[in-house]
């Protein structure tokens, strides 16, 4: 089998490496499963003290595989395996949002759909000025559910407005100026920056880091779970619109979408 998320860990970090570069490290089904197989086995190393999530190539992560999305739309029971991935996709961002160590993103280049929900799922992000944020669900006929409860806790309603909708792209530096990112340097510097962020991280206790960010998941003024399971249901019926199938269709053969005028 491929391997397509390399994890490791050396000193107390763990790596976590997006290795799909080929395929700008679009997200498949197989994937998912390789990237929550490898944050809980981190999880379960008691040397552990952060986690850094890098990817390799020039696109940190395109989203979902459209190929594979558009197989599950020529499926016979395609509603069902769409309900399927999107709870395994929801599983992975709460296993990474909820571990119980520091997590960051190293964005060393572009974030598009579901790949903005993994890097929103981490504690913080750093990006280089290459990159930039984009969420083009509704482009194609679909939404970007189960990112939304990550958007909005990262950021104000009308950020998150903007991106859901709009599907304009987002610059690291805008990204920056809002909160969305922790830092955005050059490219060069991403590699210092991040180490940098490491270092300072690892002065404090692991203990007093735990309770940290338990307590303040604690705080959010709202239950993450119970938005996931609602942006499950809410993904899982937008993939099964018309709108959805002629968005991804037009995607792949790459021309314009003649959507449905009644919506």
């Amino acid at each position: 089998m491929e391997t397509f998320v390399k994890t490791s860990i050396e000193d107390g970090i763990g790596q976590v490496v997006l290795n799909r570069p080929d395929k700008r490290n679009a997200l498949t089904r197989e994937m998912i499963r390789q990237l929550q197989a490898g944050f809980d086995t981190l999880a379960q190393n008691d040397s552990l003290r952060l986690v850094v999530i890098r990817a390799e190539g020039s696109v940190f992560c395109a989203g979902m595989d459209l190929g594979e999305m558009q197989d599950r739309a020529n499926s016979e029971d395609g509603q069902a395996e769409w309900k399927q991935d999107s709870e395994v996709y929801a599983s992975c961002l709460q296993t990474i949002f909820e571990i119980d160590v520091p997590t960051i993103a190293v964005m060393q280049g572009p974030t598009l759909a579901g790949g903005v929900g993994m890097v929103l799922a981490c504690d913080f992000i750093l990006a280089s000025t290459e990159s930039f944020f984009m969420l083009p669900e509704p482009a194609r006929g679909i939404t970007a559910a189960i990112v939304t409860p990550f958007l909005n806790f990262r950021v104000a309603p009308g950020v998150a407005n903007h991106l859901l909708l709009s599907g304009e792209r987002m610059n690291a530096t805008r990204a920056f100026a809002v909160g969305l990112v922790y830092d955005a340097v050059a490219l060069d510097d991403l590699s210092a920056r991040t180490d940098k962020l490491v270092n300072a991280i690892l002065t404090g206790s692991r203990s007093a880091l735990a309770i940290t960010k338990s307590h303040l998941q604690n705080c959010l003024p709202f239950n993450l779970e119970q938005q996931l399971m609602q942006s499950i249901q809410v993904s899982a019926s937008a993939r099964e619109t018309q709108d959805a199938r002629e968005g991804l269709a037009a995607f792949i053969e790459k021309r314009l979408p003649t959507w449905n005028p009644k919506g």
